[in-house]
């Protein structure tokens, strides 16, 4: 049913955008500030 293709391409789209936002959302509020943390914490007790 060819009719469907672009209904179907467009559902893909939105919900892989929302996927990667939501991913890239979670990363940047939570994971990454705690690796950074974890990394200045052991350089910082490195340098003692």
């Amino acid at each position: 049913m060819p009719q469907l293709i672009p209904f179907f391409f467009f559902n893909q789209v939105v919900f892989t955008l929302l996927t990667l936002s939501f991913i890239f959302y979670v990363f940047s509020k939570y994971i990454l500030p705690w690796i950074v943390r974890l990394y200045v914490t052991r350089k910082s007790i490195n340098n003692l």
